[in-house]
């Protein structure tokens, strides 16, 4: 086996062999990146059914579908694959993943998401469009279907406007359907008494949890087939009980684990993982962890608290990775949009 020198424990070479994994496995890409991606999505028995109701949902083209489940678990993943679903189904789609906003900017991003123009315009010409754009679809035989990711973070207000949306209707059809994407805070938030109006219009809701132990080995092995696996390297019965011991079964979590564990084994040369591999592996994990706490004095009773804040700032750059490929198109109609206002400012910048 190739020598590594634990001292600086697999991050001192994470940035620089962080992706040469890939060539050294014969994979043709990176089998467990983090930011969502429609063809890794892996039916488990929870995202079968979960599919199924968001399916059911858009049968009835109506109400609110509500799906909800602790982060990492892969909502956004399974939300993508629809979208790859019905591209030839004549469904309209668009995904808010930025939801902290006030009713306004929160309709001035719908109508963005749907490729509407903006400009300044007010609450009730911003309306006007979106019902315009709504029937002009109707029209065309089309339906319009909006998922809001994140939807725990909505203030009560922003809502409101979600639900006034859903009331456009032509012939007594409903002219848009929205799906509601989020953690499970987002319970307590429906339980709000300005909120009846929405409740009465869910038609279905389901909690995705994480894998089942005998799921793990599954969804590692289809990421990994994804990218042209073809058994190197071999993960053994004990490595997939170690993985799901340490992860619980959240997917991200496996992702996070996967991904160093095939870095792990391409610097030792390794072609067969078992327990003991994974074990080293999450030691080094755990080790970051710890290291990072002892820089940071706090009290005994505090440490559980910041293990918690560091989950948390792990998950928000999951989610920044997520919405950096959303935003792009967003930004260059923005871009074009100021070049169009001021382009005595555009001439300065070149």
């Amino acid at each position: 086996m190739a020598g590594f020198s634990r001292t600086g424990c697999i991050t001192t070479r994470l940035c620089y062999e962080g992706t040469m994994y890939e060539s050294f496995y014969n994979l043709h890409a990176k089998p467990f990146q983090l930011s969502p991606d429609a063809r890794f999505f892996y039916n488990s028995r929870g995202h079968k059914r979960a599919m199924s109701y968001l399916r059911y949902g858009i049968t009835q083209g109506e109400g609110f579908i509500v799906i909800l489940g602790g982060i990492g678990t892969g909502k956004t993943t399974m939300v993508q694959a629809l979208f790859d679903q019905l591209e030839d189904d004549g469904i309209i789609a668009a995904k808010l993943v930025t939801t902290q906003l006030e009713a306004d900017d929160l309709l001035r991003l719908v109508a963005t998401s749907f490729g509407l123009p903006d400009n300044g315009a007010s609450k009730a010409r911003l309306l006007t469009q979106l019902e315009a754009f709504f029937v002009e679809k109707s029209r065309e035989g089309k339906r319009v279907l909006l998922v809001v990711d994140e939807v725990q973070n909505i203030p009560i207000k922003s809502l409101e406007e979600l639900r006034m949306l859903s009331n456009f209707q032509i012939g007594g059809t409903a002219l848009l359907q929205i799906f509601l994407l989020g953690q499970q805070e987002f319970i307590k938030t429906l339980q709000a008494d300005g909120l009846e109006q929405l409740r009465q219009r869910i038609i279905a809701s389901h909690y995705l949890k994480a894998l089942e132990s005998d799921e793990v080995k599954g969804y590692i092995e289809h990421r990994l087939t994804s990218v042209g696996w073809k058994g190197d390297p071999l993960f053994d019965e004990t490595a997939y009980r170690e993985i799901y011991s340490y992860t619980s079964g959240v997917p991200r979590k496996i992702n996070t684990l996967c991904d160093r564990l095939m870095l792990f084994g391409y610097l030792e040369e390794i072609h067969q993982f078992d327990a003991n591999i994974v074990k080293v592996v999450t030691s080094e994990l755990q080790g970051e962890i710890t290291s990072v706490q002892k820089e940071s004095p706090v009290l005994p009773r505090q440490e559980s608290k910041v293990s918690q804040k560091l989950v948390d700032v792990e998950q928000r750059l999951c989610v920044l990775e997520e919405k950096v490929s959303d935003f792009s198109e967003g930004f260059k109609s923005q871009r074009s949009l100021l070049a169009r206002l001021w382009p005595s400012a555009g001439d300065k910048n070149h």
